[in-house]
């Protein structure tokens, strides 16, 4: 099964669009233990997502007892929701390649972010592989996301080309893009460019971003093809014992939120 028919699946079973990001800090955990604080954020969660997005670089600055965790919570979440990683990749093509090899062969991981600024042949590799997905980064959610994003290539911002380069890429139909919530307008912009293609959009909550604006802005025609990802406000909703029951109570409101911007009870 490929990512978007994963991603498709698993957004009807649950009723939704919203992905749980992984972000897993230590100072804010109400579980020092990352392994059993991300099972408990799964448990309380998995019916409610239509994937979720271990960041790779929270994991590794703990070390091999990280990635180690990283792994097992892989392994752990069902086998029939999604694992986007967030490793925002791309690097010469001989790195890429190993880099596709590790995070798809040897994690297993269902997509991956990778950064287009090295262009095609630094991102070919993880195209390779078909059944899987890579979200580019387009117009991304910090605020300094302008200083290059937004300069014009002839009389067009950077994103749009972005944007549409990955259509004439999009050869196998596994490429997607990353575009901010707190960028409703240029989401709508590309959703008008690629209207097929899956978007991943982080950055409601905490970033900022208007959660109605941007899903009615980033789902495709049939109300479908984005992915709303929410991370600090679900896994740290409480500080406290209940934090699985906490987690479970954002991610619904959500949820639901969710399917209010686009229509469905």
């Amino acid at each position: 099964m490929t990512f978007n028919e994963k991603l498709k699946a698993a957004a009807e079973k649950n009723r939704s669009l919203l992905c749980v990001g992984l972000d897993v800090d230590p100072d804010l955990m109400a579980e020092r233990d990352v392994l059993r604080f991300c099972r408990a954020i799964v448990d309380a969660t998995s019916d409610l997502v239509c994937a979720y997005k271990p960041n790779y670089s929270f994991f590794e600055s703990l070390g091999l007892d990280g990635l180690s965790a990283l792994m097992k919570v892989r392994e752990y979440i069902p086998a029939h929701v999604p694992v986007i990683i967030d490793a925002k990749r791309g690097d010469l093509g001989n790195s890429s390649v190993f880099s596709a090899r590790a995070l798809f062969d040897v994690f297993g991981f269902d997509a991956v972010t990778v950064n287009p600024y090295m262009g095609f042949d630094a991102l070919e590799p993880y195209f390779a592989y078909r059944d899987r997905t890579s979200l580019v980064l387009c117009r991304t959610s910090n605020p300094s996301a302008e200083e290059f994003q937004s300069l014009k290539i002839g009389d067009r911002p950077l994103y749009e080309v972005v944007a549409e380069r990955t259509k004439s890429w999009n050869e196998y139909g596994n490429i997607g893009l990353v575009v901010g919530a707190t960028y409703p307008g240029e989401l709508e912009r590309v959703r008008a460019l690629c209207p097929d293609q899956v978007i991943l959009v982080p950055g409601v909550g905490p970033q900022g971003g208007d959660l109605e604006a941007s899903v009615r802005a980033g789902v495709d025609a049939k109300g479908q093809n984005a992915i709303i990802s929410a991370s600090r406000q679900v896994l740290y909703a409480s500080k406290a014992e209940d934090y699985p029951d906490a987690a479970r109570a954002t991610a619904l409101r959500l949820r639901n939120a969710i399917n209010q911007a686009r229509g469905i009870s």
